[in-house]
């Protein structure tokens, strides 16, 4: 590897790092809020505060077509499994402990493996099936079958995983042929709709500090996003990939400080079963051998957002016309 390389690659990395520990601020606040409101009221804000950038992608959006996805169908599931993903995410914020969260979320490299076999063809062999298994056994210690009641918290941030994944493959499945643009509005749009739908039933009142909070929010993501953009400019994925997991360190720091959050071993411990398992899948992948789709390593997004965005969406609306 050439000095130019490895200097790209450093800014790259430190671009991701700085994008996670934004994600990770972002997390707090969202924490904070879910103490007070439905995370259907905070999902509804953070959309409708997020609007104004997707209409400055579709103005920005140079490639030729209409708002006609290709695949309806494919589109409605990114949607709604996005969707699900970030209000499971975000309820579980409120009622667990970030470090938790994190290594649940975590799991999602295992799933996205394990769904691109029925869904995009793939072929995990032994030592990556074996990642699998032994990632899902950190997730069981995490969750301490047996130990501490698993709550709704729990099956919530799973649950989150689960559709995090699923979003991943879809994105993966459709993502060459539907225009960039769509990938980031529809998924945006469903999400403010079913959230309209459920706000009357959730909905309190709201005062501007909260407000405020969650343009804060939605600020925070653009910003978190624009490093991840920079970072995926600058540095390969398999270098800028495992920099998610810096947002454990995060949790600790965060929830001793903010929340009084001090999570026991097993979590670290399953976290960190959790966390060599889904580096071991991305350099798998990154060999060129063992992945013919490289499900892992092209999802460049973070598992929890509310509308599923993902960096490779955005590098191809801002791509400047030839």
């Amino acid at each position: 590897m050439t000095a130019s390389a490895r200097s790209a690659n450093l800014s790259g990395a430190l671009f991701g790092l700085a994008a996670f520990a934004i994600f990770s601020t972002h997390d707090v606040v969202i924490k904070y809020l879910g103490g007070i409101y439905s995370p259907f009221q905070i999902v509804f804000f953070s959309s409708l505060f997020s609007f104004p950038m997707i209409t400055v992608l579709l103005i920005r959006d140079s490639k030729p077509g209409t708002l006609r996805p290709v695949h309806p169908w494919w589109m409605l599931l990114r949607s709604v499994s996005g969707v699900t993903a970030g209000v499971c995410a975000f309820y579980a914020f409120s009622v667990l402990p970030l470090a938790q969260v994190y290594a649940i979320l975590f799991a999602a490299p295992l799933l996205i493996t394990i769904l691109a076999v029925p869904i995009l063809g793939e072929t995990v062999r032994l030592r990556r099936g074996l990642a699998v298994v032994v990632g899902l056994i950190g997730v069981v210690v995490v969750l301490r079958p047996g130990g501490e009641a698993l709550g709704p918290g729990h099956i919530a941030a799973m649950v989150s995983a689960v559709a995090g994944a699923f979003n991943a493959i879809v994105v993966r499945k459709i993502g060459q042929e539907e225009r960039p643009v769509l990938m980031i509005l529809y998924p945006m749009l469903t999400s403010f709709v079913l959230m309209a739908l459920a706000l009357p039933v959730v909905y309190r009142p709201m005062p501007l500090v909260d407000l405020g909070a969650l343009a804060v929010v939605s600020v925070l993501v653009l910003i978190a996003m624009s490093c991840l953009i920079a970072a995926y400019r600058r540095g390969t994925a398999i270098v800028v990939a495992p920099m998610q997991y810096s947002q454990i360190l995060w949790a600790a720091v965060f929830g001793a400080l903010i929340f009084g959050e001090y999570p026991d071993l097993p979590t670290y411990v399953g976290a960190a079963i959790i966390i060599a398992s889904g580096i071991y899948i991305l350099h798998r992948e990154a060999s060129g051998r063992a992945s013919r789709t490289t499900p892992v390593l092209e999802t460049k997004t973070r598992i929890g957002l509310i509308s599923g965005l993902r960096v490779g969406a955005f590098l191809n609306v801002l791509k400047r016309p030839k």
